[in-house]
């Protein structure tokens, strides 16, 4: 049986090494586990005895990969010429949810993702037909999985091959199921509570902008028609604007489009990502929110890999990848490169700033007691119940900010409006008033 070289965590947080005998990586990575280690790190040593060709571990290490075919055509793999093919992330939980009930029924890997593709029509059929084939040609379910990305997350990937190498497929692909399940809800609720202001805000411009485009026009005439002379400067912006809004739309069409395309450029920039991210965790009424989320979700995931086996360190490179913020990423990866170091993460997570001190108290509690997937656990839960206290004051927030919004525009149009109105009025009975004494003069 091989030796495998490891660094782990012990229940302190004192960094270890050493060896350890075991039929596989993964092996070694449960065996440490089991005597209460976090497993920070694994590779292959120098074997003390040579496998026996019958041990399914010693069929995969020494598997030859799938010979290419030569003829009868040529096979490109191109990842982004998939004709659309893609199960989509609703889809994939469920999918995920239903080959767990057939694997644990006792249906062969095979045989379940067939029955699952005889069920389903377009990009998914022919995906799960792909992982499939994969599977046949002799590919792992995991290395079958990882040639479509844009179907299977990193995550999902790297869980299957954790479940996959401690035999325990069945039940990682359960958990898997309800990480994506408490994801969906997560996102559920905010799109949910952002429905009603959105709607607003929709209805607000499309108001606004039938009051400049048609009722404005309307009331430009009346002073034109009048003579009304010097207009207000209120009254003036309000016709430029409403000159612009009718006449060159399409300046604002292009203003909002070149201002979208170059916030779509900056996200793929690191430096101004990390900007951007930055100024969203501190909006105002949004911030909380986002901060929340996003501490919600890391705790999730963490929680999830390392409860399915994957060591430490990918686990944090996989959730420093999918936690969706720079700034936080950042700090994920100093937390990585921390741990690789030997250090606790309680202690680098601290110094990084980025977690809310419950998160880092927790967190060290369960290093000091051995229990950091189901610490992990709670902080997911604690903070997704403060999400929703968090969205339901914003929302609570944003209706009241919204109506006096449109009061302020509604006002000003009003005023803007009226002002010449009250003029022309004035200068009338002005007029009027003149006119009687000229002629009680006489």
């Amino acid at each position: 049986m091989p030796n495998f070289h490891y660094s782990a965590l012990d229940a302190t947080g004192k960094a270890i090494s050493g060896t350890i005998e075991a039929s596989s990586s993964q092996d070694a990575i449960g065996k440490l586990k089991a005597m209460g280690y976090f497993v920070t790190g694994v590779s292959a040593g120098k074997s003390t005895a040579p496998a026996k060709s019958s041990a399914p571990a010693a069929k995969q290490a020494t598997k030859a990969p799938p010979k290419k075919k030569t003829g009868g055509g040529l096979s490109i793999n191109i990842p982004f010429l998939g004709g659309g093919s893609k199960i989509k992330p609703k889809e994939l939980m469920v999918i995920t949810r239903q080959l767990a009930t057939l694997i644990g029924s006792g249906l062969p890997l095979l045989r379940a993702l067939k029955v699952l593709e005889q069920q389903r029509k377009g990009g998914a059929a022919k995906v799960l037909n792909r992982v499939a084939s994969e599977i046949e040609q002799g590919a792992l379910f995991s290395e079958a999985l990882a040639k479509f990305p844009s179907s299977f997350p990193r995550i999902y990937v790297a869980m299957v091959k954790a479940g996959e190498a401690g035999g325990a497929l069945e039940s990682v692909l359960s958990r898997l199921a309800e990480f994506m399940e408490k994801e969906a809800k997560l996102r559920g609720k905010i799109k949910s509570a952002m429905a009603y202001p959105s709607v607003v805000i929709v209805v607000m411009i499309g108001i606004l902008t039938f009051i400049m485009v048609k009722i404005v026009p309307t009331f430009t005439k009346i002073f034109e028609d009048m003579e009304v002379g010097d207009l207000p400067a209120a009254t003036k912006l309000l016709i430029k604007i409403s000159k612009l809004m009718a006449e060159r739309s399409y300046l604002i069409v292009g203003f909002v489009f070149a201002l979208a395309i170059l916030y779509k450029i900056a996200t793929k920039i690191k430096f101004t990502r990390y900007l951007i991210d930055k100024v969203k965790l501190r909006m105002f009424l949004f911030g909380p929110v986002i901060s929340k989320t996003i501490i919600a979700r890391f705790a999730r995931t963490f929680a999830t890999l390392i409860t399915s086996g994957v060591p430490i360190l990918q686990s944090l490179q996989i959730v420093r990848d999918t936690v969706g913020n720079e700034v936080i990423s950042n700090a994920i990866n100093e937390i990585r490169n921390r741990v690789r170091e030997g250090e606790g993460i309680s202690g680098v997570m601290l110094r990084t700033g980025a977690f809310p001190p419950m998160v880092t108290n927790m967190i060290a509690v369960g290093e000091e007691t051995g229990a950091m997937d189901s610490m992990l656990e709670k902080v997911a839960d604690a903070y997704e119940a403060e999400v929703d206290a968090a969205v339901a004051a914003m929302t609570s927030m944003i209706e009241p900010i919204l109506i006096v919004c449109l009061g302020v525009v509604v006002g000003f149009i009003v005023i803007s409006l009226f002002m010449p109105l009250i003029k022309i009025a004035l200068s009338l009975s002005g007029g009027a008033g003149g006119g009687g004494g000229e002629g009680g003069g006489e």
